[in-house]
């Protein structure tokens, strides 16, 4: 029997500990699968290089994104959610509001600004997916109704900007109430000949989609954006029929009538303020 004995290393490939890349630095689109870092996705207005695909951002990515300079004055934060029902699920909904807060960074499921879109003043209210879900809940309603007042008392157009899975179901019948409340108060704005702009982004569901974010005098969404009321398995399941492939996306529902138009990120800005200047307020 004979015996080998490696005398000398042979060649050596550099390789990288995964725990020498610290987390965030890279950025897989769930759309085409491609890498790329984190910061050209976020210069690329947190959107994939390759395909396009638009990733979920909230308020305060638009509000730098769409604000001119990003320079704008926060409205209503000082209005938050109070636990009416004493309702508790996996946890007390006290502790839950609490822990979305933390979490998210956010005070609650949608932020308003006032601002200046290419030197036209406009009101955003933007919806925030971090925050249990972007569901409506009544401070979500208060602040829609309070940006409509304000908008009337400065006389300023309104873009609300939707992103939610639909009504907080800890807040029960306070939550649906907000449709109502949404729907009635945004309909002054036609009174006071104020325009309305809806942006859809994905998602766009449930009493949202059946309330203020299906009003707006344009109705606009971001490409490949999911949009509808409840899922492709409850409508399957209540119309007994095969549905078509990406029904729910924006570009079937542009085909189908419900939507204006749809924008790309990129274009988002340039494209609200030539509607703004459009249906210039007078």
């Amino acid at each position: 029997m004979s015996w080998f004995k490696r005398m000398r290393e042979g060649i050596q490939t550099s390789t990288r500990d995964k725990k020498d890349t610290p987390e965030g630095v890279w950025f897989k689109c769930p759309e085409c699968k491609k890498t790329t870092t984190t910061s050209e996705y976020e210069d690329h207005l947190w959107c994939c290089p390759n395909c396009g695909y638009h990733g979920r951002i909230n308020s305060r990515e638009y509000f730098t994104l769409l604000f001119d300079e990003g320079e704008h004055t926060p409205l209503f934060e000082h209005i938050i959610s109070k636990d009416a029902h004493g309702f508790v699920d996996l946890k007390p909904y006290e502790d839950r509001l609490i822990d979305a807060a933390a979490k998210s960074g956010y005070t609650d499921a949608i932020s308003v600004g006032a601002g200046k879109i290419e030197g036209a003043g406009a009101v955003i209210a933007c919806m925030n997916f971090p925050f249990i879900g972007g569901s409506m809940g009544s401070v979500v309603g208060e602040r829609i109704s309070r940006a409509v007042d304000y908008c009337i008392e400065h006389h300023l157009p309104l873009i609300i900007i939707s992103k939610s899975g639909g009504a907080r179901m800890m807040e029960s019948g306070f939550s649906l109430m907000q449709m109502a409340k949404t729907s009635a108060r945004l309909s002054l704005l036609s009174r006071y000949k104020l325009p309305y702009i809806s942006l859809m982004t994905d998602p766009t569901t449930g009493g949202v989609t059946a309330s203020y974010a299906m009003l707006g005098d344009i109705n606009m969404a971001e490409p490949k954006a999911l949009i509808g009321f409840a899922g492709p398995r409850v409508v399957k399941e209540t119309i007994k029929k095969d549905l078509p492939e990406g029904f729910q996306q924006s570009e079937f529902v542009l085909e189908t009538g419900f939507l204006d138009m749809i924008v790309e990120r990129k274009r988002l800005k340039e494209e609200l303020a030539q509607l703004l200047e459009f249906m210039k307020v007078q």
